[in-house]
């Protein structure tokens, strides 16, 4: 994720070479329907969200023939595009708009084992007294946490490398709409050794005409 690069490397052209798709790019902004938040706002864990925002990042990850971009913006937030079958603007099957929750270290082995063994794949998951019901399904009760590899470029011609293990679900808001909740405990090696998070990111679905690409 944005907040955890390591094993950061000198680009050339970032701009030239990080990832891109429906026009978003790294040093370029989109904007959000303003109708849109003010209407589900007060139905949302996060609050007081921007409408325009700035791409500060791009990360790119593949798991199994589905590709996820994320654009890491300039207000703790990242819009997350999904594609399946390809990398092109007719393959997007998702498009959401997470905003970060909270980022909590993980201080040893017996905590990250917690995680991903007990914690990230339960069936329900609790924030603010609010139940979330996970997405991915599983013949048992608990689900192994989705490992991603993410690597991400920033506005500054750094690239790194995340290891993400991670669960996605969902409650039910008004008018058909769900706010989604994204766990991930996650992992980055440096010089200094092996440091160890787990983020929360709460987020929307977006339909195109919700978006104004700015590039």
């Amino acid at each position: 994720m944005f907040s955890s690069f390591f094993s950061k490397k000198k680009a050339q052209e970032p701009k030239a070479t990080a990832p891109s798709i429906m026009g978003l790019r790294l040093g370029g902004s989109f904007e959000i329907d303003s109708l849109l938040m003010r209407m589900i706002e007060d139905q949302l864990t996060t609050k007081g969200a921007a409408s325009t925002y700035i791409i500060k990042a791009v990360g790119l990850a593949e798991l199994d023939g589905t590709w996820m971009f994320r654009f890491y913006t300039d207000d703790d937030a990242f819009l997350q595009v999904i594609c399946e079958g390809g990398k092109a603007d007719e393959d997007v099957v998702d498009v959401k708009l997470f905003h970060f929750y909270d980022t909590q270290d993980v201080p040893n082995q017996f905590v990250w084992d917690n995680l991903l063994n007990k914690k990230i794949g339960t069936q329900t998951y609790e924030l603010e007294g609010l139940a979330y019901h996970r997405v991915w399904t599983s013949a048992s009760e608990y689900h192994n946490p989705v490992y991603i590899q993410e690597k991400t470029y920033d506005d500054e011609g750094d690239t790194s490398t995340t290891d993400q293990f991670t669960m996605l679900f969902e409650r039910d808001i008004a008018d058909g709409r769900t706010e989604s909740l994204f766990l991930s405990a996650e992992e980055t090696e440096s010089e200094s050794g092996l440091s160890r998070c787990f983020v929360i990111s709460t987020g929307i679905t977006l339909t195109p005409a919700q978006i104004d690409i700015h590039g």
